[in-house]
């Protein structure tokens, strides 16, 4: 079917070597010294014949003229004259070429893939293994062709360079080591496009991709890098031009869907067809994100395409910068390219009659395009890369003069295009890196309506992939319109942003930009926007009311300016005061019977200690420092051993004062004031050294206590030791189940004014209390462990004062007549009478 087929013919001892039917001419062509082989689809359609393999097919009839095509094809001629008239640049060398059209069809890629390599010649003398008739060849602009091109030459190492074939598959050196092209591999492209989207914040897209190998390597590298990004994929669907349900399909799947972003990652024909259903189905308002095969396409550019591409954003090679080509495409281009118009030429005229250019004819007069065409750069590139490849092997010397003689093959050019470096007219430096390629930078464009109504595609940032990570992508954004014609950004996510102080939390079964918003646990804080995972505050900070920051814990304790800290300060210097009162009482009276009735001594002392424990329990109110949790406990300690002395005193007293009226016994003289006042010391100076050993091996100290409270910090007095703290408290209780059981014993001794019952009272009050404070003391949690301790101290030290005093106020204040010697003693008189 593609009738270049070789075969060997014995005569006598000659073998002649001839091709089985007619060679394909070239739609394009002059001769020259060495020939440069172009592949471009100047018509982007075929009419296919019926292949019943029972009679030759006919040739295939090509239409729809791709004017970018032809330009392309006019670039290269264009290049090629532009070389033959310098001086500098393979001065006695010309160069010629051969154009071929393939009309966007696999079968006519491969006839001029073969034509290129044999020629035109019908037979060849000698053996079949000459030359190739071209030193490279320029194409072709979609990827799939390229790669039947360059596997159809590779095994004859004729280099290939293509302008805008992209798809990284072409990057492999093994598969293909004579490709190489003068734009980047889409690798750079797509990940480009991923950084585009995720630029303006799109996470919820659609994808949508030629069923080629442009297509499907693209959008591979796509979905790689968009998941890199964290960018979720609505739905990825492909099709080919010649399956209509597929299509169909696809724009169903882009009309239904919620992505408000589709990246389009479609060859220029796909392209054409898909917009025609696009606006046939009113799919408009979405916004596109197109690839530069077909963001700048003009040919796209309808009176209705603006509806559905309108505010369209895509990456672009930037437009053609050839100084003379604008002219050149209007009337010498005609007059030296188109056999039709040559008064002689050297080309067969067989097969190239005027009908082969019909479809061209009509722009003959037309170069508005021009100022919008791209790619033709890298064919300008490629071009002038084959000329100092061909300049460095024909040894052109400084006189001007090369070895034209010398013959080159195929092999050699594309070694020596590997170390190529120049730099164009334009300031352009073009040379190929290990894998063919030039470096990657994009135009990024905006399709725009200009002020006469006219589609514009406007420049409004660039890709630059040498740039660092982070600046390869500069956009200005306030000069983009968007689809629709709208000036705001669209929004497309599959879920809101989760704010400050949330996180997401992925739905089950659903892409991980379908999340819920989850508010962050307690003790955690995020505060970025979309965060994934919450962050646990240090220890001494909590999450403040948003959560979305750490704020350092209320420290709390018991404060004198909180209610309950001026109710128990209240209490404790309305005691304190009130025992001194007592006092200055007792001091007015001290002569009286009913205060020297039991020792008054230990009366002025008892009343001294029950004041310093009012006033101890303020060292418990306030923030703990180091001297106020070594002061609260032991003057604690202390002043109550001291009370609590006072009162067994003055019950040993009671005792030892009805012992001495029995007869014979001399008791009192063992147990007189100097005895009484050495015993308080004694057992004061017990405690005194238990708290002395409590402050030396570990004392109280200041303590954040951040168990109870997750949210707080409670700062209190660590007990340093538990021992010395539970040593003190044992022995007040000691003390004080010593003195109950004594004055239980002297409860009914015969006395008007027996105080032992109201130091019963008293104790019964202090070991209730204190009995009482130890699960309390122990269950409740912070500042309230300080105020039921102070609350202990306050209850017992009112027991002690109301039980033992408020007797003998009475009688001084209200029953001063009961105040005598008589009264007091008046019962144990009646009964030894």
């Amino acid at each position: 079917m593609l009738g270049y087929v070789f075969v060997l013919a014995a005569k006598g001892e000659n073998l002649i070597c001839h091709i089985l039917e007619s060679p394909e001419y070239a739609l394009l062509s002059k001769d020259g010294d060495v020939i440069i082989g172009g592949a471009f689809s100047i018509h982007s359609a075929v009419i296919l014949p019926s292949f019943l393999f029972t009679e030759k097919p006919e040739p295939l009839i090509c239409y729809s003229l791709n004017l970018r095509e032809l330009r392309f094809a006019q670039t290269m001629i264009f290049v090629i004259e532009e070389i033959n008239r310098s001086s500098s640049l393979l001065p006695n060398v010309s160069i010629g070429y051969r154009i071929y059209d393939n009309c966007g069809s696999r079968f006519l890629s491969m006839r001029a893939a073969m034509a290129l390599m044999n020629g035109q010649e019908l037979r060849a003398d000698g053996a079949c293994s000459g030359k190739a008739a071209v030193q490279a060849i320029i194409g072709e602009s979609e990827s799939t062709p390229t790669i039947v091109l360059a596997k159809t030459t590779g095994p004859f190492k004729i280099p290939i360079i293509s302008h805008a074939a992209t798809c990284e598959c072409l990057s492999s050196r093994k598969e293909f080591p004579s490709f190489f092209r003068t734009i980047a591999s889409d690798y750079y492209q797509s990940t480009a496009l991923a950084q585009l989207v995720k630029h303006f914040g799109w996470t919820w897209v659609g994808a949508v991709n030629s069923d080629s190998d442009y297509g499907n390597n693209g959008m591979a590298i796509f979905l790689e890098a968009a998941k890199e990004e964290g960018i979720c994929v609505e739905y990825s669907e492909k099709f080919d031009r010649s399956e209509t349900t597929k299509l169909m399909k696809v724009v169903d799947t882009i009309r239904k869907g919620t992505a408000k972003v589709v990246i389009l990652f479609v060859a220029h024909i796909e392209m054409n067809i898909l917009i025609e259903q696009l606006i046939l189905k009113n799919v408009t308002g979405l916004q596109f994100i197109g690839v530069e095969v077909w963001i700048t396409a003009v040919n796209l550019i309808t009176p209705t395409s603006y509806s559905v591409l309108g505010g369209s954003l895509g990456l672009d090679v930037g437009k053609a910068n050839i100084e003379g080509f604008a002219d050149y495409v209007l009337k010498d281009f005609w007059e030296t390219a188109i056999p039709c118009f040559l008064t002689g030429g050297n080309i067969s005229q067989d097969e190239n009659t005027c009908s082969r250019y019909k479809d061209l004819l009509p722009f003959q007069n037309f170069n508005e395009d021009i100022s919008e065409l791209r790619y033709a750069n890298g064919i300008y590139s490629a071009i002038y890369a084959v000329a100092h490849s061909l300049h460095s092997l024909l040894r052109c010397t400084e006189n001007q003069r090369c070895n034209k003689d010398k013959i080159i093959q195929p092999w050699q050019v594309s070694e020596a295009l590997k170390k190529v470096n120049f730099t164009t007219k334009s300031g352009e430096q073009v040379w190929f890196d290990s894998t063919g390629a030039t470096s990657a930078k994009y135009d990024v464009v905006n399709w725009q309506l200009g002020v006469n109504g006219e589609v514009q595609f406007k420049q409004v940032g660039y890709y630059d992939a040498s740039m660092p990570p982070g600046e390869q992508i500069v956009l200005t954004t306030k000069n983009i319109v968007w689809a629709g014609g709208k000036t705001e950004k669209p929004r497309s996510v599959c879920s809101e942003s989760c704010p400050p102080g949330t996180r997401k939390a992925v739905q089950k079964g659903r892409p991980v930009c379908c999340y819920d918003c989850v508010p962050c646990a307690e003790g955690e804080i995020s505060n970025m926007t979309d965060s994934n995972n919450c962050e646990q505050c240090p220890g001494e900070y909590w999450p403040n009311a948003e959560r979305d920051k750490c704020v350092l814990k209320v420290i709390e304790f018991l404060s004198v300016t909180e209610v309950m800290g001026i109710v128990l300060l209240l209490f404790s210097l309305f005691g304190a005061g009130l025992t001194i009162l007592v006092a200055i009482l007792f001091l007015i009276n001290k002569d009286t019977p009913i205060v020297r009735a039991n020792n008054s001594e230990l009366s002025f002392l008892l009343l001294f200690s029950l004041a310093l424990c009012f006033l101890c329990s303020l060292t418990f109110i306030g923030r703990p420092s180091e001297w106020s949790c070594m002061l609260r406990h032991t003057a604690f300690g202390i002043t109550f051993v001291l009370c609590i002395s006072c009162v067994l005193g003055k019950t040993i007293v009671v005792l030892m004062a009805f012992r001495a009226t029995l007869p014979g016994s001399n008791v009192m003289k063992w147990f007189g004031p100097p005895q009484q006042r050495l015993s308080v010391f004694a057992f004061t100076l017990i405690q005194v050294i238990i708290c002395v050993l409590w402050l030396t091996i570990s004392a109280p100290l200041p303590y954040k206590n951040m168990k109870y409270y997750k949210e707080k910090i409670i700062l209190e007095c660590s007990l340093g030791s538990s021992i010395g703290f539970w040593a003190v408290l044992g022995y007040i209780g000691f003390l004080a189940l010593l003195c109950f059981v004594l004055a239980f014993l002297a409860r009914k001794l015969p006395d008007n004014f027996n105080e032992a019952k109201f130091i019963i009272f008293s104790m019964l009050i202090f070991c209730a209390v204190w009995i009482t404070f130890i699960p309390a003391y122990i269950s409740s949690p912070g500042k309230f462990t300080v105020a039921v301790e102070i609350f202990a101290i306050l209850a017992s030290s009112f027991g002690l004062l109301f039980c033992i005093f408020t007797p003998k106020c009475y009688i001084i204040l209200l029953k001063p007549e009961l105040n005598t010697k008589k009264h007091v003693m008046g019962k144990m008189a009646s009964k030894s009478l």
